[in-house]
């Protein structure tokens, strides 16, 4: 098979993670003893990329608050790194309130997000989280149950969406969540209803993509609600823009780039496949022309993070004529933001045991792994970045496939051809690099009763690093040192 080194995709690591990355031998003892797959997570990073975001807050003289999207994770020694610093939570799920109210989270640091029914809204009004409601029905409903339960009033937000744009139309993505900008008013009769139970903080959105223009539009409707509340009499204070910021996943831009180039290029025909069965990611090839859309994550991102959310405050607004971080300023309101990917940057890994090597009748080298495709979801989330192969040796480039241990045909941990630096053996780790933020668990489960990762945290201590159980992680553990 043609192997081509400068395809690879070599994933940005640094801070505690490549302390651990360069000890192959002890990360191999770990994987013996606690099976493969095996997670890897780093409480103490994510104190360390909260504070990035609080920097953007003070540059811009904006106070709020940063929730952490528990989905991203399912780690109780994240959650337990969080509740020691400044930051909230987002919870999506009666499991998920539970579960940081037993790592010692208190209620008014708290936002309950997602589909909620009943128990999930009855916990969340006893303990005063935020509830973020998705329609006049959840709000009716939590009315009724504080009204019954003679609960204290709850503070809510309203989650907006569709919102339309002055001028220049912008495509503003349709969701399933939210009550639509123009019916906002349907919302407020009934919050107007129940002023007794229900409190308003505010309002908020929450878009699935990485367009800046797409969320300042939602941020500019925002704020146009918040003056149609305080219209109505009611006295909000804060605006939530969720999360979405991004991650840069990888190394070098110009790696993402000829990749890209390549891919495309592939698709034609015109160089050998880079892909199973040629996928094309989106594109597909027409008579000799290049159809489609590239449907992958920006694995690259010089923008992201927190990076992005200063250029999203930056934003000038076309309707109001001035940025969106002044108007948020100039109108006292608090900023609420939830990242989930973007907090759990570089805090964490999934290690992998090499069982097979096999090359089939075509020549291409396939690697299964002691995993699968649920236990590392890079695939599915469309995020490309190779793995790092652990211990180095030398040996020349290997270009193969990562296959998993389920009985499915599309069991790949990836679809494209991974070019490592040598070829790899049974016995050797597959390190994941920075799975923390939906790759590590958002999917995983005991399908074809293979086992899911055991999670361990590891932290520094005065000898380096070392490392616990996610469950026995508390605060305090190890010393910075």
């Amino acid at each position: 098979m043609r192997v081509d080194p400068e395809l690879m995709l070599e994933p940005l690591v640094d801070g505690l993670l490549s302390d651990v990355l360069a000890d192959p031998e002890r990360l191999s003892v770990m994987v013996e003893a606690l099976g493969s797959p095996l997670n890897l997570v780093v409480p103490e990073r994510m104190a360390a990329n909260a504070e990035t975001y609080r920097d953007v807050f003070r540059r811009n003289r904006l106070s709020g608050r940063t929730y952490f999207a528990h989905k991203a994770n399912r780690s109780s020694a994240l959650v337990r790194g969080v509740v020691a610093g400044q930051c909230g939570v987002d919870v999506a799920s009666l499991g998920e309130l539970r579960h940081v109210l037993a790592a010692g989270f208190t209620g008014d640091r708290l936002m309950a997000t997602g589909p909620k029914d009943a128990e999930f809204l009855w916990l969340a009004a006893r303990v005063g989280a935020v509830v973020n409601a998705d329609s006049p029905a959840e709000l009716a409903e939590l009315a009724d149950i504080v009204a019954r339960f003679e609960m204290p009033p709850v503070p809510v937000m309203i989650r907006i969406s569709g919102f339309d744009s002055a001028g220049v139309p912008i495509l503003s993505r349709p969701s399933r969540f939210g009550v639509h900008a123009r019916e906002l008013d349907v919302a407020l009769d009934l919050l107007d209803r129940h002023r007794d139970r229900l409190r308003l903080r505010g309002v908020s959105y929450h878009l699935d993509t990485t367009g800046v223009e797409e969320k300042a539009l939602a941020l500019e409707g925002c704020l146009l609600a918040m003056h149609r509340a305080l219209e109505r009499g009611f006295a909000p204070t804060a605006i939530d823009i969720g999360g979405g910021f991004g991650v840069n996943y990888l190394a070098d831009r110009d790696q993402w780039e000829r990749y890209t180039t390549e891919l495309g290029t592939a698709v034609l025909g015109r160089r050998p496949p880079m892909t199973w069965q040629n996928h094309g990611y989106g594109l597909r090839s027409e008579a000799g022309t290049l159809r489609g859309t590239l449907g992958v994550y920006p694995a690259y991102r010089e923008v992201a993070g927190p990076r992005y959310l200063d250029e999203l405050l930056s934003w000038e607004s076309p309707s109001l004529g001035r940025s969106l971080a002044v108007l948020l300023l100039e109108n006292m309101y608090e900023l609420y933001i939830e990242p989930g990917r973007g907090l759990t940057d570089q805090c964490g890994a999934t290690l992998a045991r090499v069982v097979e090597v096999r090359t089939t009748h075509t020549g291409d080298t396939l690697v299964r792994v002691a995993a699968n495709s649920r236990d590392i979801s890079a695939e599915d989330h469309a995020v490309l970045m190779d793995p790092v192969l652990l211990p180095e040796r030398p040996g020349a480039p290997a270009s193969v496939y990562l296959t998993g241990n389920l009985c499915l045909e599309d069991d790949f941990l990836t679809r494209r051809q991974v070019t490592l630096p040598r070829p790899p053996v049974p016995g050797d780790l597959l390190a994941f690099v920075n799975t923390a933020g939906y790759f590590m668990d958002f999917a995983a489960d005991h399908a074809l009763m293979q086992p899911i990762a055991r999670t361990v945290a590891v932290y520094r201590d005065a000898g380096g690093w070392s490392w616990c159980l996610d469950e026995q992680y508390w605060p305090g553990k190890g010393s910075s040192s």
